[in-house]
Parts: C-alpha cells; structure tokens; sequence
C-alpha cells in the first residue's frame, strides 16, 4: 500500500475515524448504559455497600477508586510503551494492542455481578486502560498526518464523528433494551449485557479502516533492549527540561494539568451523580432521564466541538478556552443546586456544549505548541500522563469527598475549584510574540 502524504484528505479522514470507533466506549460504558446497569445491579440486590479490597466500600465511591487506579496504571505504563514505539517506530502496533485490549474487555463485561465483582471490575479497569491507552498514541498522530492549519478543524472533526457515531450505536442498544420483546428476549437485563458486547464489536471493527491507512510511525528502526525500555522515562525527563525553553508550552501545560482534572472527572461521574443525587419519581423515569442527557449531551457537543473550532480561527485557541472555563464554573455552580431531572437537562446541555470543544480545542492547542519535532509521541506521552494523572487526583477526591459526607453533591464544589485555578493559569500563557 502506498503510503499516504501528510495532509491529505483521506489521511486526515482516516485518523479521524479512530474517534468514530472508539466513542462507544466513553458513551455506552462510561457514560450511559453501565452506570444505570451498575447502579440497577445493587438497588436489586438490596445492596449499598459491598466487602471488596478488604473493606465495606459504597457502590459510588468503589467505582471512582477503580477508575482512579485505572488511570494511575495507564500513566505509569504509557511512558514506558511510547518510548518503545518511538525508538522501534511502530506505534501502529500499540494503538492496536490497546483498542483490542479495550474491545475485549469491554465485551468481558456481559459477565460483570456481584458474585464475580472482581471480575466485573478487572473487565472494567482494563477497559478504560485500552481506551486511555490507545489515546496516547492515538493523539500523537495528529502533527504527524496534519499541518498546523490543519489540526483544529480536524480534531474537532474527529470529536463530532465520534460523538455521532456513538449515538448511533447507543440508539441501537437503547431499542433492543427498551422494546427487549420485539427480539424475542424476556427482560431488559440480557439486551443491556449484549451491549456491552457490541462496543466491543464496534471498537474493534470500524478501527480498522484508520489502522489500514495510518503510517506505522517514525522511520527509526531499532532493536528493543534493556535501555530502551526505560528510554519513555527519559524521553519525558527530556520533555520536562525541553519545556522550560518555551515559556508558552510549560504555562499551557500546567493550566490544562489543572482544568483538564476537573473536565474529565465530570465527564466520569457524571452519570453516577445523576444515578444517585437526583429526585426521580421512579426507575423508569431514572432510566430515560440518564439516557435523555447523555443523549443531550452527545448531540450539543457536536455543534460545540465544530463551533469552537471557528471561533478559535478568530479569536485564538487561548482566549477561547479561558471563555469557556468561565462556562464551567457557573456550570459547577448551578450544578451544586440540581435537584430535578429538568435542571439536569440544562445541565447536561449546557455541558455538551463546553465538552466537545475543550477537549478539540486543548488537543490542538497543545499541538500547535509543540517545537519542530519528530518525537511526537514522547510529546503527546507527556500530555497524557499530566492528564491521567490529573484524573487519578479528581477522582480519587471526588470518591473521597463522597465517601467522607455522604452525598456526591458535596464533590461539585472541589470541581469548581478546579476550573478557577484552570482560568487563572490560562491568563498566564503569552501569546507567541512573548513565548
């Protein structure tokens, strides 16, 4: 196959479809059908709390622990892996090896319970490593396929694809679990297990097309060896000092260490907030209303991905998101007096709105900021690991805080806190004339 040229439109295209495959996950399983299923597992129980790691530990908090040391685990492994992929120049085979692990144990699910809890939330942990995992690598393509002038509007795209094409795939869940009747099964529970499944058939497959396309990586064609492995942890020691020659970058990074804990910790526990926090009549209603939102959620964010892109082009990538952390604090701020489904709504609307964008616009950001190099990885490794480890602290908090007072509620006002201190270290960042 020939290879296809930086910038070209089916190349673009191609990476961007990864986000189309593997948004199922962030939807289906992070977001919208395991979270009720988790929660509907222990109220049929007559559980709250269950005895797992030596301890009674609430179903809310448990959750947010796993998640925490899920992503400790990914910004531990992820140094290692890039380096690797970087020194051999094969960081196809990586993305591969985490979007199969991620499909796997996605679909390893269907046997979550709790008789098999560990089981259920091993499944559950290696499945946000595949999908965090293969991000690392996933995202460090972006400079290599795209121009600068090329990676907003192609990051966004990649966003929206995936918000769409997860919709898609949890509208079709949805009919088999709501009219189970119509394909012959006996209740909602076998349908809500297969949908764990057909993440894990859709991952998988659609992720092809991108893995046919995309470069295997760097031209470097070296031989793993015992300096090698460790050469990931050098490379970000590298990163670290590279940073202090452009003051731009290092303030960049620290601002988006700090607002990025706050978005993806809601992104993580929103719907386990909403399970637990909100007056709603019935399971029935608790049911829809979950699945309303985050389908509110998906479609706002479509417009809001694309929209911020161009007014980027406009007004600037850092202008932007200073705009739109002042859009999260006044969504944590009402978000503390959310009491009926309705509220949630303009919540949830408002917060697809932000969602999409910040996420585009932070990744393109960072790009844009990287010095000419063709260590990209090792860039984009250093990226990650500030987020993951920024969400093993906002989660590990948020579970606390929880856990400590007893309502979620209480979490919302440590988010806050995250996206003023995000805001304030924005402002720090010059502009390129001073960088």
């Amino acid at each position: 196959m020939n290879q296809l040229q930086k910038g070209s439109k089916k190349l673009l295209n191609a990476w961007a479809f990864y986000d189309w495959a593997n948004s199922v996950y962030s939807l289906t399983i992070a977001s919208a059908i395991f979270p009720l299923f988790y929660g509907a597992l222990f109220r049929e129980a007559g559980v709250e709390k269950i005895e797992v790691f030596g301890g009674m530990i609430a179903r809310a908090p448990l959750i947010t622990y796993v998640t925490a040391a899920a992503f400790l685990f990914i910004a531990v492994l992820s140094p290692l892996l890039s380096g690797v992929a970087d020194y051999v120049g094969n960081k196809k085979v990586f993305l591969k090896f985490f979007c199969y692990l991620g499909a796997l144990s996605s679909a390893a699910l269907y046997w979550f319970s709790l008789e098999h809890i560990y089981f259920g939330l091993i499944a559950y942990f290696f499945g946000l490593v595949g999908f965090w995992g293969s991000l690392v690598f996933y995202n460090s393509y972006l400079p290599d396929i795209a121009y600068p002038e090329q990676q907003d509007s192609i990051s966004a795209k990649g966003y929206s694809w995936g918000y769409f094409g997860s919709v898609i795939l949890l509208l079709i869940n949805l009919l088999m679990i709501l009219k189970y009747e119509w394909f012959g099964f006996e209740g909602a529970g076998m349908p809500t297990k297969l949908s764990f499944l057909t993440v894990g058939l859709w991952w998988a497959g659609f992720a092809q097309y991108t893995f046919y396309h995309l470069p295997e990586g760097n031209e470097n064609k070296g031989k793993v060896n015992k300096q090698v492995l460790l050469s990931g942890f050098k490379e970000l020691q590298k990163v670290w000092h590279d940073l202090a020659e452009s003051k731009r970058l290092k303030r960049y990074l620290g601002a988006f260490f700090v607002y990025s804990m706050g978005v993806q910790t809601v992104m993580l526990a929103a719907s386990y907030f909403a399970e637990e926090e909100l007056a709603w009549a019935n399971a029935e209603e608790r049911t829809m209303g979950l699945i309303v939102s985050i389908l509110l959620i998906q479609l706002v964010a479509i417009l809001g991905a694309w929209g911020t892109a161009r007014l980027s082009f406009r007004f600037g990538n850092i202008p932007v998101l200073i705009a739109i952390n002042l859009v999260w604090i006044a969504i944590c701020v009402y978000g503390y007096f959310v009491i009926t489904p309705v509220q949630f709504y303009i919540t949830a609307a408002t917060v697809g709105l932000v969602m999409g964008g910040i996420q585009a616009l932070s990744r393109s950001t960072y790009s844009k900021f990287l010095p000419k190099t063709m260590d990209t990885t090792s860039f984009f490794s250093f990226y990650d690991v500030a987020e993951k480890i920024g969400i093993v602290i906002g989660m590990f908090l948020y579970g606390l805080i929880a856990q400590l007072t007893g309502s979620m509620r209480n979490s919302i006002f440590f988010l806050g806190i995250l996206f003023v201190f995000g805001l304030l270290l924005l402002l720090r960042v010059p502009d390129k004339r001073s960088s």
